[in-house]
């Protein structure tokens, strides 16, 4: 243990100095000047920081656990010997503990974790169902999102007649959205009766989401000759800007026909920023899947066509439950979940995933 504890505090050495070295480059006046410099190198310290917190704690508990050793070795009194056999082997566990954080801390991280999210929803198999399952899971999020002190702005929603939505673009701003949003890429299938039905016959449909990070910088270039850039008039409530004035945008990227639309704002301007920062979520997705297949899976892959097979998670209303198939884990509290009561199927995907890579080392 001693061995490996000690192996363990050589492999974040390098981010202890790294973090420090970050930790002085910040606070130099020509960083401090370049907004872009600076938010690059905040984000690679923040993501050491807890490496350089673990090295700390470690050598530190290294250190205690050699110095009562010696104290051991040269103690007479038996007593007194007991004492420091004890305190030796409460730091040994606190020492194995604290190796078992610094495999989990060392595991490889998705650089977007600390990202807003841009979740898409749409309706899928199931008609009007769908489409108003898909307003509950609109709630859903914006709930979760409250209660975890992020800021919800809906940037685009495609509403059906009678009130569901055919798709919905929202963004969840808020530290670390992505890093648990991500997980609820899939489908999710719904068994309920519909209000419509007239014989009680319990109806299966599905709706899809998508999670993708907004990302500040990219490494590519968007050409003006590749965008085709068109106004209309945004729908919904708005009084009478919305039906004299064309505020809402649609930007279509031609080289992979991808579509973007924003109607969120009542300034044109606004709602083009926000498209374009859709885009870039899109775009940046797109190719860092050319790169790396095994990165991520892209939304093609994260949502499959739709199907009821496909599912990530059942809302199961005449039972009152929720199933994620991923983990067979069920709550029998569909309204709480309903209400943003999210965490537990989060965590136990965050859990799955960390086990598995943990394997994989």
């Amino acid at each position: 243990m001693e061995d490996l504890s000690k192996e363990f505090l050589q492999k974040t050495e390098k981010s202890k100095v790294r973090f420090d070295e970050l930790t002085d480059l910040i606070s130099r006046p020509e960083i401090l000047a370049d907004n872009r410099e600076f938010k690059k190198l905040v984000k690679e310290r923040n993501s050491l920081e807890g490496l350089a917190e673990a090295h700390i704690e470690l050598k530190k508990l290294l250190q205690e656990c050699e110095s009562c050793e010696n104290d051991f070795k040269s103690e007479t009194d038996n007593e007194i010997k007991a004492l420091f056999e004890s305190e030796i082997q409460n730091l040994k566990t606190l020492i194995e503990q604290k190796v078992e954080d610094i495999k989990i801390l060392l595991l490889p991280k998705d650089e977007n974790d600390e990202s807003n999210a841009i979740l898409e929803i749409r309706s899928a198999a199931g008609g009007e169902e769908s489409a108003l399952f898909c307003l509950e899971l609109c709630r859903m999020y914006s709930h979760y999102a409250e209660k975890c002190r992020w800021k919800v702005e809906y940037i685009d929603m495609s509403q059906t007649e009678i009130g569901g939505v055919k798709e919905a673009t929202i963004l969840i701003k808020g530290k670390g959205a992505y890093s648990r949003l991500k997980y609820e890429s899939g489908v999710h299938r719904v068994q309920r009766v519909p209000e419509t039905e007239s014989q009680g016959r319990i109806h299966t449909s599905t709706s899809t989401v998508a999670c993708l990070p907004e990302v500040e910088d990219i490494d590519f270039e968007i050409l003006d000759k590749d965008l085709r850039i068109d106004t209309y008039h945004s729908g919904g409530a708005g009084g009478q800007n919305v039906n004299k004035v064309e505020t809402a945008i649609r930007i279509t990227y031609l080289p992979l026909n991808i579509v973007v639309t924003c109607q969120d704002e009542r300034s044109q301007l606004k709602n083009k920023e926000k498209a374009f920062n859709i885009l870039k979520a899109k775009l940046y997705d797109y190719y860092q899947e050319q790169r790396d297949s095994e990165y991520r899976e892209d939304r093609k892959s994260q949502v499959g066509r739709g199907n009821r097979n496909e599912r990530i998670r059942t809302y199961n209303y005449p039972q009152g439950r929720v199933t994620d198939h991923r983990t067979n884990l069920s709550s029998y509290d569909l309204d709480g979940v309903l209400n943003g009561g999210l965490d537990e199927f989060i965590d136990a995907m965050i859990l799955k995933e960390r086990t598995e890579l943990l394997q994989q080392a």
